[in-house]
């Protein structure tokens, strides 16, 4: 089993010296799990060879991203154990003046779940509907290579994928792989190149670089091991850097968004809870709830987010059920903090978009603030009972002789304000215009 390691360590060493001679970047896709956790391990071996046998420090001169792509709902174990791992990485590349850099991405803040459940009324993602996975791993991870592309002219990807995982990773690596060729093209993006080192690699030999080789940057792998143990389903690792579709989602994943509801159940996080885990109880809850409420047609609205018509009649989330879905996540979050005041299930910056989608949609009925201060009972920066209760009194008095005015001016005063938080103006005049149409309209059935 040494051997075979050290023919993949060699390999490694001549591809970055000798078979290539440019200096473009290779990015390691890492998720964590035993797979990547092996794959850079060598990587790492290989780059000290270079240094101490081949005696060649100077030829160090290839970047390597070390690229982990955080969609923002990650299962908060694996969440937590990354960023210490990540942490690590950094550390020990510095102490050994490698040319290893940890660079993490994430959905824009459009892209991210809650924004579209709970903004736009997304539904949950299904089987038929899986728009989550294009949005939240897919586009950040293809942006960053494409900036490499674009200062380098051409990037290399290095993916932990490997043969003995299923039959259909099996054959889609034999399906893109070239003969005699270590690195294949990339299926989606131009000037991209797949390499991967540990393909013919047995899970037996993967968990031998985990447990019987120390961790090159210095982290304590038995923890990587007994995350395993105690989240024993089945064996395969669902990659947490995906560029292409190809790659899979979810769908059979151990680890993966602890909001997915395609799976059928989160077998994962239901053996964690089992193990020891129980303040993770209302998140498994919680994501049961997601999936059972998808299709309560009482949900729904009846026509999509453009006016048309929606299959069914079960177009986006109503105003009412996002609220209470709001109120849901961050009444969880709230239990949850008690364990470990560092988790956030939903972002500062998530809450703000929210409210600013709400407010686009024309959702004036609902704020965003008033339903954090009902769990935690502390006002959210992004408004204040006292301000927004002295504009309501000023703009009564005003248009005391015509309440609906008032309401007009209070929800033209909330689309600019909800520009304002965003920190960008673009579609302010068309909301407005819309709205004033909409007012109108409404005067005239009168």
């Amino acid at each position: 089993m040494s051997k075979r390691i050290d023919y993949i360590i060699d390999e490694i060493v001549d591809q970055y010296l000798y078979a290539d001679e440019t200096n473009r970047p290779w990015i390691i896709g890492f998720s964590g799990g035993k797979d990547s956790t092996a794959l850079l391990t060598l990587v790492w071996l290989a780059l000290r060879k270079i240094r101490n046998e081949v005696l060649a420090p100077f030829q160090l001169r290839r970047p390597i991203y070390v690229v982990c792509n955080d969609t923002l709902v990650e299962n908060p174990i694996i969440a937590t154990y990354v960023d210490e791992v990540l942490d690590k990485i950094s550390e020990g590349a510095r102490n050994e003046d490698l040319p290893v850099y940890v660079r993490k991405t994430i959905p824009k803040l459009e892209d991210s779940f809650w924004v579209n459940v709970i903004g736009k009324g997304y539904p949950v993602p299904n089987t038929a509907f899986r728009w989550c996975t294009e949005k939240m791993k897919i586009k950040p991870t293809a942006q960053f290579i494409i900036d490499q592309v674009d200062e380098y002219g051409e990037a290399i990807v290095l993916i932990g994928t490997r043969k003995a995982e299923s039959q259909t990773r099996a054959r889609s690596i034999q399906k893109h792989e070239i003969r005699g060729k270590r690195l294949t093209h990339h299926t989606l993006l131009k000037n991209t190149y797949v390499y991967a080192p540990i393909k013919d690699l047995m899970l037996e030999e993967v968990w031998y670089i985990i447990n019987a080789m120390p961790s090159p940057w210095g982290f304590d792998n038995k923890i990587l091991f007994n995350i395993y143990l105690d989240a024993s389903a089945d064996d395969y690792e669902c990659p947490t850097v995906v560029t292409d579709k190809s790659h899979g989602s979810c769908g059979q994943s151990r680890f993966g968004c602890w909001t997915c509801t395609v799976v059928k159940d989160d077998k994962s996080m239901r053996s964690l809870i089992k193990s020891g885990r129980e303040w993770m109880q209302p998140l498994y809850d919680f994501r049961l709830k997601l999936d059972s409420e998808r299709n309560i047609i009482s949900n729904r609205f009846p026509h999509r987010r453009d006016g048309r018509e929606a299959v069914n009649q079960m177009g986006p989330y109503t105003f009412e059920y996002r609220a209470e879905m709001l109120k849901g996540l961050l009444q969880v979050q709230y239990e949850l903090q008690k364990h470990d005041p560092k988790i956030k299930l939903i972002t500062d910056q998530e809450l703000i978009a929210v409210q600013v989608n709400w407010y686009r949609d024309f959702n004036f009925g609902n704020r965003v603030s008033e339903i954090y201060n009902s769990i935690y009972k502390s006002e959210l920066a992004m408004d204040t009972n006292s301000k927004r209760q002295l504009e309501a009194d000023i703009l009564r008095d005003i248009c005391k002789d015509d309440p609906s005015e008032g309401e007009l001016i209070s929800q033209l005063l909330l689309l600019q304000k909800s520009k304002s938080l965003m920190q960008r103006r673009r579609g302010l005049k068309n909301e407005i215009e819309q709205r004033l149409v909409d007012f109108v309209e409404k005067e005239a059935k009168k």
